[in-house]
């Protein structure tokens, strides 16, 4: 028997996530060297630390990601915190995201996030960034949530070791997974937005991938697929609008608290 519409007991539509990296895909560049920059200003690491920050960002933002220098990025940011507070870092990603992360906001790359908003998606960032970090910018852009990479804490006070892996590669795709499945979200409604061949793995998990102004290993992979590249001409720009509101299921359901 039809279920009457309007019905408590009607059907709802499963939800869609979309999950976007945040360094060059989201913002340009990396953001742990403007956390780095914060940090140096409230005293917290010294200049021999923003100068390996700095290498870390020309390097990425000319080649891209690699193990070696995100394995040294990690271990500086780790000794950054290690000793500090919760609050102690919470204080230091919003001051990093007023001085310098809006400033280098992609806004093509937000606004495909807030189009996904506006079809009712959740929105979620991904990304090896801190947690805090990951957090503050999701909520600054009005989105769902953000996971990053979370640091050990005891007592209130970051240990400057880990509690798992960082949030990259396969990890990241695994985050996504659960994601999707806690919310009854089917993978193949699902999107997916990177600018990194390590994110391969969070690409292949989605229906619906894009990738964003991507390195040379990707670039070549999306376009033996077919996937969409999406680059900074407006055209390109307003072409990947067109797709979300044409492919994108709308979604009409209650709002979730965010569960990084």
């Amino acid at each position: 028997m039809p279920v009457p519409e309007g019905s408590d007991d009607a059907p709802t539509a499963p939800p869609v996530l979309a999950f976007f990296d945040i360094d060059n895909t989201l913002m340009r560049g990396a953001s742990l060297f403007h956390i780095g920059t914060a940090a140096w200003r409230r005293g917290f690491v010294t200049g021999r630390d923003v100068a390996r920050f700095l290498w870390h960002q020309v390097r990425f933002t000319a080649v891209g990601e690699n193990p070696r220098h995100q394995a040294s990025a990690r271990a500086g940011a780790l000794r950054m915190v290690e000793g500090r507070t919760e609050q102690d870092l919470i204080e230091l990603a919003n001051d990093t995201y007023e001085h310098s992360i809006h400033l280098r906001l992609i806004p093509d790359t937000v606004a495909l996030a807030h189009e996904h908003r506006d079809k009712g998606h959740e929105v979620w960032l991904l990304s090896a960034t801190p947690q805090v970090m990951a957090e503050v910018i999701a909520e600054r852009l009005g989105l769902t949530g953000g996971v990053g990479t979370q640091a050990e804490i005891v007592d209130g006070v970051y240990t400057g070791e880990l509690v798992d892996s960082l949030m990259h590669g396969q990890r990241k795709a695994d985050r996504a997974a659960e994601l999707a499945a806690a919310r009854g979200a089917p993978l193949v409604d699902c999107w997916a937005y990177s600018d990194s061949r390590n994110d391969l793995p969070l690409l292949q998990l989605t229906g619906n991938r894009v990738v964003v102004n991507p390195d040379a290993a990707l670039e070549r992979h999306a376009t033996a697929e077919g996937w969409p590249i999406l680059t900074a001409k407006p055209a390109s720009v307003r072409a990947a609008r067109r797709r979300i509101r044409r492919e994108g299921r709308t979604v009409a359901t209650e709002p979730q608290q965010p569960t990084p």
